[in-house]
């Protein structure tokens, strides 16, 4: 049986800290007000027959996803985010990156392509007619040019914290930023497997330290971030974190209690995560992880 905080519900609403709506995202959609949300980020489902999909042809499937990033994109704030993450369709061992044949739909709203970030991973799908794959996509949308960005909360540690300038007016001083340097558009965080801390039984769980770079970055805090295909809640649970609002659709059953109980934990301040920019296992170091 499911706990709930009294803080999830299932409607949306300006006061609400976070929303679970069980069923369609095009449901959710219809009772959102124009411009409500600061970022959306989602992980749709690829289409390549998971338990959780009914599998469509490509074109029907783009026909769909087109419907969902257009509410999304009325939905968003002019200075908003949609960070969409991808990874490929797969047909008889031929690949078809999503992002790329995602991106004209996006374009043809007029938004702008700040960035194609890869997620890189170190496990998945052993592949033998191919080389195994080990990164997806994230492609980061803003609606209209004056988009909120900040990246002093996710900067990383520099290689050379001591390196100064050796001529010039500011020679003697150091020569980077204190605060850390830009973690740039390749990111290398481990996927959801089973040893994770934060596994589920959704195959395809996205990690929260992945999404809490965008909403970082991309919100303040009180902001609202959506999530048309919330999953086990990921993405409203990385909102939390920081104090800000999630809003998610799940339409399968076991998904959303699941979720449900991940956000009342999250809430308490009691969810299992893995912190962001913990080094990634070295066998060297086995306590790494």
């Amino acid at each position: 049986m499911s706990r709930m905080d009294n803080r999830i519900t299932a409607d949306f609403s300006q006061k609400a800290e976070a929303v679970l709506y069980q069923g369609s995202c095009l449901d959710l959609l219809k009772t959102i007000p124009d411009s409500s949300f600061q970022l959306v980020v989602t992980s749709p489902p690829y289409n390549i027959g998971k338990a959780y999909e009914k599998r469509k042809n490509l074109e029907e499937y783009l026909k769909l996803q087109e419907i969902v990033i257009k509410e999304s994109f009325r939905t968003l704030k002019d200075s908003g985010s949609i960070c969409w993450q991808t990874g490929n369709f797969v047909k008889d061992s031929e690949i078809i990156p999503l992002d790329i044949v995602l991106f004209p739909i996006f374009a043809k709203l007029g938004m702008r392509l700040r960035n194609r970030i890869i997620w890189h991973f170190e496990h998945g799908l052993h592949c033998s007619k191919r080389f195994s794959g080990r990164y997806e996509t994230i492609l980061w949308f803003t609606k209209t040019d004056k988009y909120l960005f900040n990246l002093d909360p996710i900067r990383i540690p520099q290689k050379y914290p001591s390196k100064k300038y050796f001529k010039g007016p500011n020679a003697g001083q150091f020569s980077c930023n204190p605060l850390g340097k830009n973690p740039g558009d390749v990111w290398m965080i481990p996927n959801v497997k089973n040893n994770h801390v934060e596994k589920t039984i959704h195959p395809c769980q996205f990690p929260v330290e992945l999404i809490e770079r965008l909403v970082l970055s991309m919100t303040n805090e009180g902001d609202y971030v959506f999530d048309p295909f919330a999953g086990v809640g990921t993405t409203i649970i990385a909102a939390i974190l920081h104090n800000r609002r999630g809003v998610g659709s799940e339409i399968k059953t076991e998904y959303t209690e699941i979720a449900k109980n991940r956000i009342t934990l999250a809430f308490e301040g009691r969810l299992k995560t893995r912190p962001m920019n913990q080094p990634i296992y070295d066998p060297k170091n086995p306590h790494l992880h």
